[in-house]
């Protein structure tokens, strides 16, 4: 390693301690809340919004590929490759902020919209931190690994334990993960923005809550990928 990789290293060693952390009472207590109400849902209820969130997710997987630059060069240090990861993640995060105050300032029924809106410069950043970290979008694999890194950003403890370690170990958990779980996937990622979504949707404070969640959504999406990329390019060196 060099001197970057190896501050990297320690920077990733911190950042897993920080994902990995016991999440606070309220956290612990909104969970269980919305563990309960889950539970009350019919499965049909469930199967449908699941397979509404997988066809979205496989709509957005392949719009994301058609507009995504392919290739950045095989040249380029972890150091520049992280530098470049920043500048992108500073044009979502500003575009997610913009879209955010936008549909929670015009009320219910706009506001609904933010969440396809939402998931789509998500999923469009995660495919430009792929090719930015030298990987080939094109391949199935890829894309699991990109959904991978998603449901680390937006889970519970319990999952996110489980995800980092497929992460850590992708070369041999990748062919296991072909068939995503996407009941548990929609699930995780709606209790994760369920309440900060809802307040956005309040008149007269719709537009603030809108752009401050997304700016922070983002934020923490762009903390993870980078991170996992880190990880994963550190780990084929050794």
């Amino acid at each position: 390693m060099d001197q970057y990789e190896v501050q990297v290293n320690d920077e990733v060693l911190v950042w897993k301690r920080k994902i990995l952390k016991r999440p606070k009472m309220v956290q612990r207590l909104t969970k269980q809340a919305q563990s309960k109400i889950n539970e009350k849902i019919p499965d049909k209820a469930h199967e449908i919004v699941t397979e509404g969130i997988k066809n979205f997710v496989k709509m957005t997987l392949t719009g994301s590929e058609m507009t995504t630059r392919k290739n950045y060069g095989s040249d380029l240090t972890l150091e520049d490759r992280d530098k470049l990861l920043n500048e992108k993640l500073s044009v979502y995060r500003r575009t997610a902020v913009i879209e955010g105050a936008g549909t929670g300032a015009a009320g219910l029924l706009v506001g609904l919209a933010d969440f396809p809106l939402l998931m789509t410069i998500k999923m469009k950043f995660l495919f430009e931190a792929a090719t930015v970290y030298g990987y080939d979008i094109k391949k199935y694999e890829e894309r699991i690994f990109i959904l991978q890194v998603f449901q680390l950003a937006f889970s519970s403890l319990e999952v996110r334990k489980e995800t980092l370690e497929t992460i850590e170990n992708w070369e041999e958990r990748k062919a296991a993960l072909l068939d995503l779980d996407w009941r548990g996937f929609q699930q995780e990622y709606r209790d994760a923005l369920d309440f900060v979504k809802m307040l956005q949707l309040v008149p007269g404070i719709g537009a603030v809550v809108g752009a401050l969640a997304n700016y922070n959504l983002l934020d923490q999406l762009g903390e993870t990928a980078k991170n996992c990329y880190r990880l994963r390019l550190l780990n084929e060196k050794t």
